[in-house]
């Protein structure tokens, strides 16, 4: 069994949602069940793009933490890293660099040290996966390469990256890391079908997970709306989470001008990023006073305010719904939410089908968007709920996952490592 585990990410608790979510959890579960954890991060700051308080004045310099839990304790190495206000495709390119850049120092620090059996490297960015080459090579670790996005081809269709020349280099060395890796995970059937293409060996579906415990269906809707400023009688249709330029969010606006004349209906826009000044700014000009924008909740609070929703909103890109299942989607199935997706065909819309756990329509197509707001609201939709809830107990309990991901990768030797969770 390996005992001692190192995990490099620029993302890490306490950051509330996303990449750092889950690896904040995935430490903890790991130290709590007895593995040495040491992680190799920066200072929190998504999805506010600032670093938080109280990090904040020391952001420049690097910091050693030592985190108790109810097993081991957790040592986190924070370093620093240039985090833009407004992030952009340069930008995000400045940024990993410098992330790249300072801990690549102290890693060089840490080699003369401890050994890690295994060392997990997570994609974004993909240059983490150069540093668990190394570790590999100095440590004679096991190399897990878990990728959560498809970042080059990311850069690629966004263009991001312009050049045919740089991304086929950047292929190139990805292709590298491939090959020195003793496992390779990712987070959805598609992704995994995806890398196993380009890598020519096996990928382990480690999937994001839910809480189960942590969140749950509460029945009396209308207490928590009165709670949270609404009308028992309001219909209160939610999307929760990051606000990027590219996520299409504009829908949504239009989706409750489209359909104002419905006055029970209650738009709500509730988190943090870079494009909701500008949300905020269409939503004054379209003159929309059923949209209510709102900050990312405490999570102390958070079960009661997804469970407030009569409808979870899943916003989609159509070149992105067949690839990943978004991590806001894994927290509105644990609370039994009717969620509506925009996705066409491929994985998640093929999951969403099966299970029977969502509305689907097709992504980037307004009509289509509006209209399955308005069988949401107006049909009884108690068997898809309990579907999502069935759902999120059986395939997204953390326990279940990370048990899963213990027997395939921390106690089975490479040569005979199962490569399917």
């Amino acid at each position: 069994m390996n005992k001692t585990i190192l995990l490099i990410s620029y993302n890490f608790s306490p950051e509330p949602t996303g990449i750092g979510k889950y690896n904040g959890e995935m430490i903890k579960w790991l130290a709590e069940n007895g593995f040495d954890c040491s992680v190799l991060t920066t200072y929190p700051y998504y999805p506010y793009w600032k670093v938080q308080e109280p990090y904040h004045t020391n952001r420049f310099s690097f910091k050693k933490e030592v985190i108790p839990t109810d097993g081991t304790n957790i040592t986190i190495y924070r370093c620093p890293q240039y985090v833009p206000s407004v992030p952009s495709g340069l930008k995000r390119i400045l940024q990993e660099t410098s992330f790249f850049i300072s801990s690549s120092a102290k890693l060089l620090s840490l080699l003369s040290g401890k050994k890690y059996d295994l060392v997990i490297a997570v994609a974004p960015s993909f240059l983490m996966g150069v540093l668990g080459v190394i570790c590999k090579k100095i440590w004679k670790a096991r190399f897990l390469y878990h990728i959560q996005d498809l970042q080059i081809e990311a850069a690629r269709d966004l263009k991001m990256i312009k050049s045919a020349g740089v991304i086929n280099a950047l292929f190139k060395l990805e292709k590298y890391i491939f090959s020195k890796a003793d496992y390779i995970s990712s987070i959805s059937e598609g992704m995994v079908s995806k890398i196993q293409a380009k890598a020519e060996k096996e990928v382990l579906f480690f999937p994001n997970w839910a809480d189960t415990n942590l969140f749950f269906p509460i029945p009396d809707k209308q207490r928590l709306k009165k709670e949270f400023g609404f009308a028992e009688t309001n219909k209160i249709i939610l999307y929760s989470g990051g606000i990027g330029e590219k996520q299409g969010l504009e829908t949504i606006l239009y989706a409750a001008r489209d359909l104002r004349q419905h006055a029970d209906l209650k738009f709500m826009i509730c988190g943090s990023g870079p494009y909701k000044s500008n949300l905020k700014g269409m939503a004054q000009n379209m003159h929309l006073d059923n949209v209510i924008f709102y900050p990312l909740q405490p999570i102390e609070k958070f079960n009661q305010f997804l469970n407030m929703a009569d409808v979870h909103l899943v916003i989609q890109k159509a070149d992105a719904s067949d690839l990943v299942m978004p991590s806001k989607l894994t927290t509105i199935l644990a609370v039994g939410g009717l969620s509506i997706i925009t996705a066409n065909a491929g994985s998640l819309y093929n999951l969403a089908q099966k299970y029977n756990l969502s509305i689907v329509v097709k992504a980037e197509n307004q009509q289509a968007l509006n209209q399955g707001l308005l069988e949401a609201i107006m049909n009884n939709n108690e068997a898809i709920t309990a579907n999502a809830r069935a759902y999120a107990e059986r395939h997204l309990s953390i326990d279940n996952v990370m048990r899963d991901f213990e027997g395939a990768v921390l106690k089975q030797p490479v040569e005979n490592a199962v490569y399917s969770i």
